[in-house]
């Protein structure tokens, strides 16, 4: 490394390491409590009860009463939170990348807006996010959201690093304005070859 290569490297979960399908939750909750789709993207989307429970300020209780109030039923708990979280496949181009990154001694962590179900599925699902990275910054902990100050700001303190000593990569470009504003150096992610390149650039040396 020399010197303007960054200490530590965060990485967006949903659309840089696995990919999900919203309309696939929605219609898996909605055969689970009897429902149309659209009838969820309201009482999930439209209300913000999502992004509450992503925000850890609803309890994952709160979200199945709030639910069953919103849509009229009395779906299974275990069943709903399987049809919610069952709606992510890895993204196969990043498994090298990051388990070289890895492997060349880099410390790397996930930086998510994610609800704790998703993230708990997912490091079940998926060994790597749990296995290969250092931190996990995520909003339901933080109780901030991406593009927040303050969960860079939280992120950076959890890496144990500056902000200008770390690096982020995120599909929205929203969330890397939030990130460069709090004194991270941070890329949109568009391709893994893209991401190669741009942390090449910055003088991370990986073998891939």
């Amino acid at each position: 490394m020399n010197d303007a290569t960054p200490r530590f490297f965060y990485f967006d979960m949903g659309r840089v390491l696995v990919d999900f399908d919203v309309d696939r939750m929605l219609r898996q909750m909605g055969e689970v409590a009897g429902v149309p789709p659209e009838r969820v993207r309201k009482a999930i989307f439209d209300t913000g009860l999502q992004q509450r429970l992503e925000l850890g300020d609803v309890s994952g209780e709160e979200f199945l009463d709030t639910f069953r109030r919103e849509t009229g039923s009395q779906p299974d708990p275990a069943a709903l939170e399987r049809a919610a979280s069952d709606i992510f496949e890895l993204k196969l181009s990043m498994l090298p990348v990051v388990a070289q990154f890895r492997a060349a001694g880099h410390r790397m962590g996930v930086l998510s807006n994610t609800c704790q179900s998703h993230w708990e599925h997912c490091r079940r699902r998926y060994r790597i996010l749990g296995s290969l990275f250092d931190v996990a910054a995520m909003s339901f902990d933080i109780h901030r959201m991406k593009p927040d100050r303050e969960i860079f700001l939280a992120a950076a303190e959890l890496a144990d690093e500056p902000p200008e000593a770390i690096f982020f990569v995120d599909d929205t470009p929203g969330h890397v304005e939030g990130a460069r504003a709090a004194g991270f150096d941070a890329v949109v992610y568009t391709t893994t070859p893209q991401l190669v390149a741009d942390l090449r650039r910055r003088g991370a040396r990986f073998n891939y």
